[in-house]
Order: structure tokens, then sequence, then C-alpha cells
């Protein structure tokens, strides 16, 4: 069964950090695109970033850029999204998916096998 499981999130304090882990079973990452969606309460699931299956090429929202780095440890099976400078905006289920296209668009349409997502709270 192919499964993507999101892990890192928590309550953090403006201004403050934390790594999200996207950690696939049952099939191998290192030949597909990968990319990190957020959904914010009361509001539709929105593109954060992606990386291609090397790790050469990734794209990130403007409401991300600068702050966001996503990366990738084939050898680990991982995808990671660092997260710095958080503000209270970016409070939200955090989802990994497969992607179909990894592009500056960062469509939800291009997503499948999707995890279940973890909750990230940015608050003081």
């Amino acid at each position: 069964q192919l499964q993507l499981v999101e892990s890192g999130g928590g309550l953090v304090q403006p201004g403050g950090s934390l790594r999200l882990s996207c950690v696939a079973s049952g099939f191998s990452l290192d030949t597909y695109l990968i990319g990190w969606f957020r959904q914010a309460p009361g509001t539709g699931r929105e593109g954060i970033s992606c990386i291609d299956s090397g790790g050469s090429t990734t794209f990130y929202a403007n409401s991300v850029k600068d702050r966001f780095t996503i990366s990738r440890d084939n050898a680990m099976n991982t995808v990671y999204l660092q997260m710095d400078s958080l503000e209270p905006e970016d409070t939200g289920i955090y989802y990994c998916t497969v992607l179909m296209i990894c592009s500056p668009s960062l469509r939800t349409s291009y997503g499948h096998t999707w995890g279940q997502g973890t909750e990230v709270t940015v608050s003081s």
C-alpha cells in the first residue's frame, strides 16, 4: 500500500521554526516529484512548494519564498520542509503529496497519494 506520512508539526511562536518530514512507505520516493500543500482553517488547500526527483529543481509560493526550504533525502525515503520566520498566517494543516507535475503553479490537481497531514499553529 502506497502511503505518505507527515510529521513535525506543532505549536510555535511567531518568528520560530519547524521542520516537517514526509516519509514514504510501500514505495521508493526517489523517482517521484513531491509537493507540500497547506490548508488554513476555512480555506482551500494551497500549494507551498515542490521538488523534483533529484532535488535540483524547487518551486515556492510567493507567500513562503525565502522563509521555507524544501529538500529530500532519497536514501531515507523522506522529503523535508524547513520553515523559518513563521507567521500566524502560516497556521494550517500541512500535507505532502506525490505530484504529476512540479511547476511554479503548484496546482492541487497535480497531486495524488496524499498524506493525512500534520498541524502547524503559529501563535504567541
